[in-house]
């Protein structure tokens, strides 16, 4: 089940930045931005889903809070999980949510993508 709280949360946080999309996907709320998945709330994993790049992940994940985005038993490199104690703080949730946009936003735009 999806925190709806935190959810709306990130969803102002989106809001206020980018036109955005939002999407039910992974069990949870996905927020695109021109067409790629940027942040989430995450209804099985219980956390914020950061799109990160690649080459920062391992940086990241020494941050308080995170933990490796497992995907079909993978890491998933370019995505981390951020639990809900760690964003508690609405400037620590905008921190995420801002790399989460910007990273998205430094993608080429997916063609016909919304948001």
């Amino acid at each position: 089940m999806v925190d709806e709280v935190l959810a709306g949360r990130v969803r102002a946080l989106v809001g206020a930045r980018v036109p955005v999309l939002e999407r039910r996907m992974f069990g949870g709320v996905a927020f695109l931005v021109g067409g790629h998945l940027a942040v989430g709330v995450s209804g099985r994993q219980g956390a914020v889903m950061v799109r990160v790049p690649a080459e920062e992940t391992a940086r990241l994940l020494t941050e308080p809070g995170t933990r490796p985005f497992v995907m079909n038993g993978r890491h998933a490199a370019g995505w981390l999980l951020v639990e809900p104690s760690a964003v508690e703080d609405d400037d620590d949730l905008a921190q995420w949510v801002d790399a989460g946009v910007d990273h998205a936003r430094s993608l080429p735009p997916k063609p016909g993508a919304e948001g």
